[in-house]
């Protein structure tokens, strides 16, 4: 079992920048593959970012590439997503996922653990 609470969102405007973090309960957080997804009112819950249990394979969603980073420090049982250049329709509720199971990184479905949410909104 594992728990997950992000925090970090906040307001910002365009062009600005924000660091969600994702801190992971429990001894195993280093043999989980990590995810972040979006989720915009009324769209569908987007990928944004994936790392794997290692940190040595990364993928991003083609609208976040170049602008936002997945990290993950395993000591600290923490992953994070560094966002830069955010613009407004980066605004969503953003969620962390962990997972065990392999499958393309991009389906929410492969994910086992969800935290709760942080909300970014990012005004024009």
């Amino acid at each position: 079992q594992v728990q997950l609470v992000e925090s970090g969102g906040g307001l910002v405007q365009t062009g600005g920048s924000l660091r969600l973090s994702c801190a992971a309960s429990g001894r195993t957080f280093s043999s989980y593959a990590m995810g972040w997804f979006r989720q915009a009112p009324g769209k569908e819950r987007e990928f944004v970012a994936a790392i794997s249990s290692s940190g040595g394979i990364i993928y991003y969603g083609d609208s976040v590439k170049g602008r936002f980073t997945i990290s993950r420090d395993n000591a600290k049982n923490t992953v994070y997503l560094q966002m830069n250049n955010l613009k407004p329709e980066d605004t969503a509720v953003y969620y962390c996922a962990a997972r065990r199971r392999t499958g393309n990184y991009y389906y929410a479905y492969t994910y086992d653990y969800w935290g709760q949410g942080t909300q970014v909104t990012v005004s024009s």
